[in-house]
C-alpha cells in the first residue's frame, strides 16, 4: 500500500485534442529532484491574466497565500489554495481563468518544466 504522505496534491491543465482545455485531480511524489531551471514568486495580476489564457510555459505553481478557483473550457472549476500544486499544461487553444476566491492576493511560486522533462504527475484512478 502506498503512504499518502508520500505525495502532495496536485491538479493538472490539460488541452483536449480539440485545443478546449480540461483538468485531472492527483498528485505528485516527495523527494522526486525534478529537472527545472529557475523559479519566482509573483503577487500581482496582469491584465491577460484575468481572461482565458492558455498557459505560456509548461510549469508547476505553488500557492503560498490565498485560494484561487480556477475555470476550463466546461465550465468546470476547481480551487486551489496553499499546500496544493497546480501543474499547468494546457499550453495551446482556450486555455483557462482564474479568480481569488478568500484574500487580496494570490501569492505563488512558478516553476518552469524544463523542455520534454517528467512531470511526475500521477493522475488519480477514476
Amino acid at each position: 500500500m502506498i503512504d499518502a504522505s508520500e505525495f502532495i496534491f496536485a491538479v493538472r491543465l490539460m488541452n483536449n485534442p480539440d485545443g478546449t482545455s480540461t483538468f485531472e485531480n492527483g498528485k505528485i511524489p516527495v523527494l522526486k529532484p525534478m529537472n527545472t531551471t529557475a523559479f519566482w514568486i509573483s503577487n500581482k495580476t496582469e491584465e491577460w491574466e484575468k481572461a482565458d489564457h492558455p498557459a505560456p510555459r509548461r510549469q508547476y505553481v505553488v500557492t503560498l497565500k490565498g485560494k484561487v478557483r480556477f475555470k476550463v473550457s466546461d465550465g468546470s472549476t476547481f480551487l486551489i489554495e496553499p499546500g496544493f500544486i497546480l501543474l499547468a499544461e494546457d499550453v495551446e487553444g482556450e486555455g483557462h481563468s482564474w479568480e481569488i476566491e478568500e484574500g487580496e492576493k494570490w501569492e505563488r511560486l512558478y516553476i518552469p518544466i524544463a523542455e520534454n522533462a517528467e512531470s511526475f504527475f500521477i493522475p488519480d484512478l477514476k
